[in-house]
C-alpha cells in the first residue's frame, strides 16, 4: 500500500532524482521551456516554483538556497535578475504544463514544460 508516501520514485534513488529534478530545472531556467516525460514534469513543477518564489524575493540568503539546486552560476543569475522579477505580480502558478502526445520509441507520455511570461 502506498498510504502517505507522495511524490514519484521516477525508479530512480533519491541522490539520483534530486540530481535529475536539479538538472532539469536548471535547464528550464536556461531555456524557458523544456519537454520531457509527463511524470518527470509534474514532479518538476513544484521544486522548480518554490526556486521562483525565493527568486522573487531576492534576498542574499534566498539566492544561498536557490543556489544549492541551480548550481550553474549563469542560470542562478538569470533566475534571480529576470525570472524572479517579472513574477513579482503573480502569487504562484509560473509554471505551464501542456500534453504534447506518446514518444515513439516506448510510447511514453510527453509533456512540455514552459515558465509563464508575465506580460
Amino acid at each position: 500500500m502506498r498510504h502517505r508516501k507522495a511524490g514519484r520514485s521516477l525508479r530512480r534513488t533519491s541522490e539520483q532524482r534530486l540530481a535529475l529534478l536539479r538538472n532539469l530545472a536548471t535547464s528550464l531556467i536556461e531555456q524557458g521551456a523544456i519537454e520531457t516525460t509527463e511524470a518527470k514534469a509534474k514532479e518538476l513543477r513544484p521544486f522548480v516554483e518554490k526556486l521562483i518564489t525565493k527568486a522573487k524575493s531576492g534576498t542574499l540568503h534566498d539566492r544561498r538556497l536557490a543556489g544549492r539546486h541551480v548550481q550553474k552560476r549563469a542560470a542562478a543569475d538569470k533566475l534571480f535578475q529576470d525570472v524572479g522579477p517579472k513574477q513579482a505580480g503573480r502569487a504562484g502558478g509560473y509554471t505551464r504544463i501542456l500534453k504534447t502526445g506518446f514518444r515513439k520509441g516506448d510510447g511514453a507520455e510527453m509533456a512540455r514544460i514552459e515558465i509563464i511570461q508575465e506580460g
